[in-house]
């Protein structure tokens, strides 16, 4: 698998959403995803390029640092997007840029 390649997560429900959070039941589709990542929705929904943080992921009723394909969790985002967030938006992770030498 190729850790350079940007996580994809796609959502299957939401479960719980606030003003400014959501967690939801997910399947990671690709790379590998980290808490902490930064994720912007694919386009196709209303063309936004907002982020949301990965608060957490919760894999099989214990806490991780990361999943990668085809396993699923249960994840906790946060953003001022979260409204957006339905059954098969697909986020995917903001890759950082490499360190300057």
């Amino acid at each position: 698998m190729d850790d350079d390649a940007p996580g994809k997560l796609q959502i299957y429900s939401v479960e719980e959403r606030g003003d400014v959070t959501a967690t939801c039941v997910i399947r990671c589709v690709g790379g590998v995803v980290r808490t902490g990542q930064q994720f912007s929705i694919d386009p196709g929904v209303d063309g936004d390029t907002s982020l949301l943080t990965l608060d957490w992921i919760n894999c099989y009723g214990q806490l991780a640092d990361f999943i990668k394909p085809p396993y699923s969790g249960t994840v906790h985002l946060s953003g001022e997007e979260v409204d957006v967030l339905d059954r098969g938006v697909v986020l995917t992770s903001r890759l950082t840029a490499p360190p300057l030498i």
